[in-house]
Parts: structure tokens; sequence; C-alpha cells
């Protein structure tokens, strides 16, 4: 059996949950791993006994047969290092949250790849919780009849400290602010979960940090089927992170996945033994095992024609909704979500901060 070789680049704390995913995985290799810190790499160098590298060019020149190369810089440089890794070296990528900042990356690199016969493997892992997966069969199988409303609550703690620890956090190029970093993933199950969303209304605000991004943001929505949602989504809750929560009203029951992150069944009226069966603990870590599953999901695609269950139109999409509650607040109305729309703000150019994250070959 092959052993597909995936290389790290960007060693932060996610990193190494990818890299515990990767060795998990059979027919996954890790292979290497390249920070512009060293002293980042080589802590990963030294629990996964791989390569380290300060430059991934370095890297991917003298480590030939690597397969794959997952993406998980600061989320601004992942348009320039996905094209990099594609054009100049033709792997496959992986490409953590938020995939893009624009739409237009997105159609970009895909458009890249497609043209190279290689894949992009965006990170949505929140879909793989087994309160997600229980509530996506009841709503496929009609246990929760028609959706109704559906409502997203994030209340969690990044004070300016946390800003303060890299320049690009808390920055417009290259993090976004709430709804980009953290709420990104609920954004997602909204799609994931209710169908696609036709036209958001939002605000945001800056409440509790000095940075030029959004901490809070509200917004109503409507979907194509006519059901209507709330979103509240605050990186503003003190003094800790409180909850992460999606709830569905259906014609037949109700259904509300919360926890930290969407990991704990609460309520669900079809099969109230359920909650216990597919809640799941996230008190050691808040990214659970959806990085496994999705890894494993990864391999699968790699060996066979199976389709890896993120699509391009699928992330695309997700990433069009995105931009449609920034449009909003910047036009201060009710905004489509539709294919040419792009907030003026979101993943705008800054040099400045980009140079601090080039590798130069």
């Amino acid at each position: 059996m092959k052993a597909y070789k995936v290389a790290v680049i960007g060693c932060g704390r996610i990193a190494g949950h990818n890299c515990r995913a990767v060795v998990s995985t059979e027919g996954l290799e890790l292979a290497a791993v390249c920070d512009l810190e060293i002293e980042k790499a080589n802590l990963y160098r030294d629990e996964f006994d791989v390569p380290a590298f300060s430059n991934y060019h370095t890297m991917l020149t003298e480590i030939t047969d690597i397969d794959i190369v997952a993406i998980i810089t600061p989320s601004g440089m992942h348009f320039e290092h996905s094209l990099d890794v594609l054009k100049k070296y033709n792997k496959h990528i992986i490409v953590e949250k938020p995939t893009f900042m624009k739409p237009s990356q997105l159609n970009e690199a895909y458009s890249v790849a497609n043209s190279l016969g290689l894949k992009i493997f965006p990170i949505f892992q929140n879909r793989h919780n087994r309160a997600v997966q229980r509530v996506k069969k009841a709503l496929m199988q009609d246990e929760l009849g028609d959706i109704r409303v559906i409502g997203v609550r994030v209340r969690w703690c990044r004070p300016q400290r946390y800003y303060d620890m890299a320049a690009w956090r808390g920055t417009l190029s290259h993090d976004g602010g709430a709804l980009t970093n953290q709420g990104i993933h609920h954004v997602d199950l909204l799609r994931y979960l209710g169908g696609e969303v036709s036209q958001v209304n939002a605000t945001m605000r800056t409440l509790g940090a000095n940075i030029e991004v959004e901490d809070t943001v509200v917004s109503s929505f409507t979907y194509e089927n006519e059901a209507v949602g709330s979103l509240e989504v605050t990186t503003a809750a003190r003094p800790d992170d409180f909850e992460a929560s999606i709830s569905i009203v259906g014609s037949k029951g109700l259904a509300q996945i919360g926890g930290i992150a969407v990991n704990e069944l609460q309520i669900f009226t079809p099969d109230l033994d359920a909650c216990a069966q597919y809640s799941e603990d996230f008190s050691d870590c808040v990214y659970g095992d959806g990085h496994k599953l999705l890894y494993k999901d990864i391999y699968n695609c790699m060996i066979s024609d199976t389709p890896y269950p993120v699509s391009q139109q699928d992330c695309l999409q997700s990433i069009r909704l995105l931009h449609a509650f920034y449009r909003s607040d910047e036009k201060n109305d009710w905004q489509q979500v539709d294919e040419d729309g792009e907030s003026i703000r979101l993943g705008r150019e800054n040099n400045e901060i980009s140079n601090l994250y080039r590798t130069i070959k």
C-alpha cells in the first residue's frame, strides 16, 4: 500500500493537530515540517521525528517525494503559498480554514489545481462532529421536517494579548475578525445543515480589543427555501470561551448542538436518548477528532475516485456567504449571496504584513 507523504507549512498551534491527524491515518506519512521561525518547527520535529525547515522552497527541493502539502500559515497568506506549491512543485494541497480570503482567490487556486491535475482539500472539521452528523442524518431522513428557523451563537474570548501575539492577527488583510477566524466553521455549518442562504443583513462592531477587524457580528438571514435565521458571533465575551452552538427548529422537531465547539447534542426531540450518545467531550482539545476523520477522507480521495466531502463549489459558497455578511455591514443593508460580490475590506492587500510571512527561494 502506497503511503502518501505529507509536509506541513506553518507550525502554529493548529499545525500540531494536523500533524497528529496525519500520523494517526493509515496510508499517510508525515514527511517534514516548516516554519519561518525554526524554533516552532523544531518543536514538531522533536515530537514527530521528522526534518524541520525554515524555508519551504528548501524543504520541497530537498524532499522531492512529498505528495501533499498542508498550508497552515496566516489566512491572508494561504493564496500566495498555495499557488507557489501548486505551480512550482506540483503538489496537492490541504488548506486550513477559512481556505482563502476571497471567492476570486479560491476560484483561481482551483483553476490552477484543476489544470495541473492536482487536488485541494479544505479543512472544515466540525462537519465530522458526532452531533453535527446526527443532525445532518435527521435532516436527510426528514426526522425534523422542514427547517423553519436556524440560530447560531458563538461566544468566545479573545483579549488584546491574543491579537498582540502576531502581526497578522486582527487585520483585515490576513486574519479577518470574529466571523472569518472563529465563526467560519459556523458559517459553513449554516449551509451544510440548512442549505443555501439567499440574503443577509449584518451589523459588525469592535467592542473588546484595539483591532481593525470586528470582534462582534449579529445578523439576520433568509434561506432559499424561505427558512429564516439569526447569527451572533463574538470574541468579546469575558473571561473565557462560553459556547458555540447551532439550533434548528423544524416542522416536526427541534435540535440544538452546543458545547464549546458544536460538540454536544443538547436537544434532539426525535430521540432524546441520542443526546448522550452523540455528544463528545472537547475539554482536552477544542478541535475534537474532526481533523483525523478529514485526513482519512483525504487518503480515500487520493487512492480512489471517492469525492472529498468539501467540494470546490461547496467551499466557494461558504466563502461567498462569508463575504455577504461583510458587504451587508459595509452597505448597511440586506445583501444577496451572489457569485460576484466581494467585501471591499476582507482580504485586501497589505504587502507590509505579507513581507513578514513570505519565503524567498
